[in-house]
């Protein structure tokens, strides 16, 4: 799989594609990274990528025709609207980096990892040219409700998510099936979870929460520890350091679902939840 990252500040990856899986996979030929100065496609003397807004306003936007010109270098061809994709275009995504494009999950990143190549373009100042959204990126992405300085940041965390969803990127293939967010399932009818009369972190109402999924699904990763057995005064959880790997599978289970109701209730299927309290309750 090829990335393609278009920047005004090339320098900035030289850092994070030198460590973790991103290097080992690039090492291993699963990757290929190209880092692209989208100053080279400026025209003036002073390499400028920036004008004021039409219409007045605070702040720099990106100019159009260096992106555009950056892309269709790396293409080696025309882009026309970059939304009529052809046929032959569908293996190829070009992503800007944007606080107004649609949230990046690990839906996404799963999505992703069926492309052969990816060219992100990573705006600076106030924005970018909406020309550029409209009609050369295929896909506006944000990684979150938060602004940054500029895409570089979100453009290396979409790459490192993407790689280790790869045949080969990681060590143990199970570690990206066991994550959180494996599976988002229960992410698909997010509504505020109402808590109910039910002990939720019993055991029985979360086993009874997996059965009636089948499967893991939607849940953050359990919590996880190492030694020293003792540290400051606080202890690993006996049923870790017991051997029995059924109850450590439960008690995995029973974390994982507590853990998401404290911190991610969102990813909870609140109609779901309902059913297994119904279930619980019958005679």
């Amino acid at each position: 799989m090829r990335f393609d990252l278009i920047t005004i500040f090339p320098e900035f990856f030289a850092g994070p594609l030198e460590h973790g899986i991103v290097r080992r996979a690039r090492e291993a030929g699963l990757i290929e990274v190209h880092v692209q100065d989208s100053r080279e496609f400026t025209k003036d003397r002073h390499r400028t990528v920036d004008d004021r807004p039409f219409g007045g306003g605070e702040g720099m936007v990106m100019k159009p025709e260096p992106l555009f010109e950056a892309v269709e270098a790396l293409l080696g061809r025309g882009v026309g609207d970059a939304r009529a994709q052809t046929e032959s275009d569908a293996r190829t995504a070009i992503v800007l980096l944007s606080a107004a494009g649609k949230r990046f999950t690990q839906e996404t990143a799963r999505r992703y990892r069926e492309l052969e190549r990816m060219i992100f373009i990573c705006g600076r100042y106030e924005g970018v040219d909406e020309r550029v959204a409209e009609h050369l990126a295929t896909e506006e992405i944000s990684i979150g409700d938060f602004v940054l300085s500029g895409g570089e940041l979100p453009a290396m965390l979409v790459v490192d998510a993407v790689t280790r969803l790869l045949p080969g990127a990681l060590g143990n293939e199970a570690s990206a099936q066991n994550e959180s967010f494996a599976d988002d399932g229960l992410g698909q009818q997010l509504n505020e979870f109402r808590r109910s009369s039910a002990s939720l972190a019993s055991v029985a109402y979360v086993k009874k929460f997996y059965e009636t999924l089948d499967v893991r699904q939607g849940l953050l990763d359990y919590p996880h520890y190492t030694r020293p057995a003792e540290y400051r005064g606080w202890t690993v959880p006996e049923v870790l350091i017991g051997g029995n790997h059924e109850e450590i599978r439960e008690w995995r289970q029973a974390m994982a679902f507590e853990k998401t109701l404290r911190n991610r209730p969102d990813l909870l299927n609140t109609a779901l939840l309902s059913k297994v309290e119904r279930d619980l309750r019958k005679p």
